[in-house]
């Protein structure tokens, strides 16, 4: 899971409830100050993820002028939703960032990115509006750490097991076996303030929701060649190691969407906290 740099909001950023035709989301927005914002942008996060995953990139991309929401998805955090595993299917979850996107439309141009599973969510958003055959109400497409297909074997056979997991085991049983397989590995343990916060999060997730999710991320179809389809400029973003996804395919992802394609240095999974400055610079380049 991502694990936010620090949890403080910048001065120009607040928590809100973004209203939808589709529910409320919670979400965090940032606003350039005392000048008319360049265009919006709309984050998505992705699998055990929140919207506090880009906290470190809310005050760099109001810096550069655009108006940035970051939101939890259904079932995410502080979100929430139903014990009802339909509604977490992809294709709903990309109903839910249409509606999204259609809320925040209207100042400036709008540019959706979406991370990890997030990425296949925004991915499955754009090729559904684009079947419909109407004006696409996105400007450009960010794939943040995201693969064509489903995640790398070894993080699949992880995934499983959670998933088997969820099925049988409450959520605070199975963060104590996390961390102590984290404690096992010799993994750094993050700050009290962190390390509270992945805790509520966790435990604030619907598991129907998880195992939805991750049952997608293990056999998610190659969906590239209809992506590339789309007239949308496109960007594929990552650190320069990844477990979910090598950097290899997704930089072969890339070349398929006849994409822009950036590598962030000393990034993982989450270039978005592990290197904010570069992400938001690679991001403020593409976007302009």
């Amino acid at each position: 899971m991502s694990t936010p740099p620090f949890l403080t909001l910048p001065a120009c950023a607040r928590a809100l409830r973004v209203e939808t035709a589709r529910g409320a989301f919670a979400a965090l927005e940032a606003v350039p100050e005392g000048r008319t914002a360049r265009g919006t942008a709309l984050l998505v996060p992705g699998f055990t993820g929140s919207k506090e995953d880009f906290i470190a990139l809310l005050e760099p991309l109001a810096t550069a002028g655009y108006r940035v929401v970051a939101v939890d998805q259904r079932g995410q955090y502080e979100t929430g939703g139903p014990a009802d595993p339909a509604v977490y299917a992809v294709d709903e979850l990309a109903r839910d960032v249409r509606a999204l996107s259609a809320e925040l439309a209207g100042q400036g141009p709008l540019h959706l990115l979406g991370h990890s599973f997030g990425g296949q969510v925004v991915r499955q958003a754009v090729l559904a509006a684009a079947a419909e055959g109407s004006a696409l109400p996105w400007r450009s497409l960010t794939l943040l750490a995201t693969g064509p297909a489903a995640i790398d074997p070894g993080e699949a056979a992880r995934t499983k097991l959670l998933i088997d997991a969820l099925g049988s085991m409450d959520l605070e049983s199975i963060w104590q076996v996390m961390r102590q397989l984290d404690a096992d590995k010799g993994a750094p343990a993050p700050r009290p303030e962190i390390a509270d916060f992945l805790h509520r999060r966790w435990l604030a997730n619907v598991p129907q929701a998880l195992i939805a999710m991750g049952t997608h991320l293990i056999a998610a179809p190659d969906l590239v060649a209809e992506l590339a389809a789309v007239p949308l400029p496109k960007l594929v973003l990552s650190g320069v190691r990844d477990y979910a996804w090598p950097v290899e395919t997704q930089s072969r992802m890339a070349e398929r969407l006849a994409a822009r394609r950036v590598v962030v240095a000393d990034a993982g999974h989450s270039p978005n906290a592990d290197q904010p400055s570069a992400t938001a610079t690679a991001l403020d380049e593409f976007w302009a």
